[in-house]
């Protein structure tokens, strides 16, 4: 029992339920999101693959993010010795072995929806190996690897009607930009200071917020439907981030990124109701508190 739980602990729990709005913001952009009621028969296949990639996105985040520590196991020592590998409750091969086993899980749950699907989760196992074995430590390319990676769930989500693809794909600049900025103010976590990086991770999330409301404006949904969402996510992103700023303190910075990870959630309901609605945002954010009280259990960062 004591090992399982190490090895949930590397899975970081509360942002595999991040992932799963990814998925879901995507399944929104593609029309799914308003199709899904529409008849019997198109319910049944969309929900069917739904829940495939659900199952997929499970597997990807939780088997990329293992190796997060897996890379990082020495370091880990010295810097964040009660880390499951450092303190000894987990060991590098048995997160090597879980990791693996659930990206496989991912790839093929994606399978069963689409070759599309499958060929998208397989670059998402990449990217998402590439950032832990090479990517974090590049100064440039780092931000944006993890932020393709992300990138890539959504469309993945949105890999469920083949076609939207063509015209929607650029969408997922969005989360590749957000979680390019939280990558950045990350770099402070450890040590503290970072204060350009900080600054440089507000502008890109200003970036975000009116991408967000200029899609909301050309979209069939009325804007202010988005709005209360998108001044949800100002709120929960800022916040921390201004402290950080002014103390500039590893804590606090580690505070700004937790919050910047979990509001991914309010993120993709701000990008679900653009394309799908209130209602349908509002079921995503649903997962807010859900993620918020397994980060009580498990770290986030």
């Amino acid at each position: 029992m004591r090992s399982i739980i190490a090895h949930l602990h590397l899975m970081r729990p509360a942002n595999v339920i991040t992932a799963i709005a990814d998925i879901l913001a995507g399944f929104a952009i593609s029309g799914a999101g308003l199709q899904l009621f529409s008849s019997p028969i198109d319910e049944a296949s969309l929900f069917y693959s739904l829940l495939w990639l659900i199952l997929a996105t499970v597997g990807l985040y939780g088997g990329g993010i293992m190796f997060n520590d897996v890379f990082d196991a020495e370091l880990d020592k010295i810097e964040r010795p009660e880390r499951p590998i450092p303190s000894g409750k987990a060991s590098v091969v048995s997160a090597s072995i879980v990791a693996v086993i659930l990206l496989i899980i991912g790839i093929l749950a994606s399978w069963q929806v689409s070759a599309l699907s499958g060929i998208i989760a397989i670059v998402v196992a990449l990217l998402a190996v590439l950032y832990n074995a090479w990517g974090k430590h590049q100064t440039i390319f780092g931000p944006v690897n993890m932020g393709l990676c992300r990138g890539g769930n959504l469309l993945l989500g949105v890999s469920v009607v083949p076609v939207a693809l063509q015209g929607l794909w650029f969408i997922a600049l969005i989360p590749v930009i957000y979680i390019a900025a939280i990558t950045m103010i990350s770099k402070g976590e450890v040590h503290g200071g970072n204060k350009k990086n900080m600054l440089g991770g507000a502008v890109m999330y200003t970036i975000i917020l009116v991408s967000i409301m200029l899609l909301a404006f050309y979209s069939e949904i009325s804007w202010w439907q988005v709005l209360p969402f998108v001044i949800l996510f100002a709120f929960l992103i800022y916040r921390p981030l201004i402290k950080a700023l002014r103390k500039q303190e590893p804590q606090l910075i580690g505070k700004a990124v937790k919050a910047g990870v979990l509001s991914l959630i309010v993120l993709n309901a701000s990008i679900a109701t653009v394309f799908a609605g209130w209602v349908y945002g509002l079921a995503v954010l649903l997962l807010l508190p859900l993620s918020f009280l397994i980060a009580k259990f498990f770290s986030v960062t």
